[in-house]
């Protein structure tokens, strides 16, 4: 693993760190393959992360959920149809997975699946990555005409597809599974439009009553 120099010494970190713990794992992860992977001088990490490794795993989390919701956010826009951006988003995961010789395409997956009973620092920072990208996809199907409760629960299944798809793509080297799941993905953000527009009828026939 190579490291540019001219990119600041804790983004190197963070970057080598995220690296590593998607490929190896965070227990198996020792302080000094990240530095040797990062390029950085013996007790960099501690001046930038006085917490550790512990500290340098939130950072990896936080970066890699911000990263990730920046993406969903590049999908799911207000003047997108959100059946059409459901389309897309599972259509492109599919051929990244396959372009990239099937990668961990989610940032965050493999480090909140190891630290999930044993660092709950982490564990939280996980849960508030996940609970992040939930509720922009919620919020994005409540603006375009869903109930709220329809779209909170949508929301949820599909961040569950996507990571449940991920996961079986990679062990079988295969992204039917992500573009199986995406057909069911947009049953369910279909329905949950639908939702909207059986509540505004009902509405206004209280109003007028």
């Amino acid at each position: 693993m190579s490291s540019d120099r001219s990119v600041p010494t804790r983004q190197r970190l963070v970057t080598a760190a995220a690296e590593l713990f998607r490929r190896q794992g965070y227990a198996a992860t020792g302080i000094k393959s990240i530095l040797t992977a990062a390029d950085a001088p013996y007790g960099s990490l501690y001046h930038f992360f006085p917490g550790g490794k512990a500290a340098l795993g939130r950072a990896v989390v936080e970066e890699g959920g911000a990263a990730y919701l920046a993406l969903v956010g590049a999908y799911y826009r207000d003047d997108v149809d959100p059946v059409r951006a459901t389309e897309a988003f599972f259509a492109d995961g599919a051929e990244l997975l396959e372009s990239t010789a099937f990668a961990d395409a989610c940032p965050i997956a493999t480090l909140a699946g190891e630290i999930a009973d044993t660092h709950d620092d982490l564990r939280r920072a996980s849960a508030d990555a996940f609970r992040s990208w939930i509720d922009a996809l919620a919020a994005n199907l409540e603006h375009h005409g869903a109930d709220r409760a329809a779209a909170a629960a949508t929301a949820v299944e599909l961040f569950c597809l996507v990571e449940g798809a991920f996961l079986l793509c990679r062990t079988s080297r295969s992204a039917e599974p992500l573009r199986s799941v995406g057909r069911r993905a947009v049953a369910s953000v279909t329905d949950s439009l639908a939702t909207g527009s059986r509540r505004r009828p009902r509405a206004a026939a209280t109003e007028r009553r």
